[in-house]
């Protein structure tokens, strides 16, 4: 089992960055694909990028690719999700997920985080 913390969530200019971070609890952190979602009031929670176990294979929504970049460090039981040129549809509560297999949809996370809102401002 693993338990995930979120941060770096906050109110951002359009055009800004901000870098949210995912602490995981446990020693099998590298046994885990980990996954960002995000969800906006009144919309389906929805994928944002995923990152597989060794971080070698990273995936992108089309809506943020060139503009995320997802990475982990595995010594630190930490995930990452860089984001920058933020947008006012970037708004949204994200959340960090995990689980063992490389997945997009959001029902195969088994593990989630409490999520941390990103407001971007235009």
């Amino acid at each position: 089992q693993v338990q995930l913390v979120e941060s770096g969530g906050g109110l951002v200019q359009a055009g800004g960055s901000l870098r949210l971070s995912c602490a995981a609890s446990g020693r099998t952190f590298n046994s885990y694909v980990m996954g960002w979602f995000r969800q906006a009031p009144g919309k389906e929670r929805e994928f944002v990028a995923a990152i597989s176990w060794s971080g070698s294979r990273t995936s992108y929504a089309d809506s943020v690719k060139g503009r995320f970049t997802i990475s982990r460090d595995n010594a630190k039981n930490t995930m990452y999700l860089q984001m920058n040129s933020l947008k006012p549809e970037d708004t949204a509560v994200y959340y960090c997920a995990a689980d063992p297999n490389y997945s997009y949809n959001f029902k195969t996370y088994d593990y989630w985080g409490q999520g941390t809102q990103v407001t971007v401002s235009s």
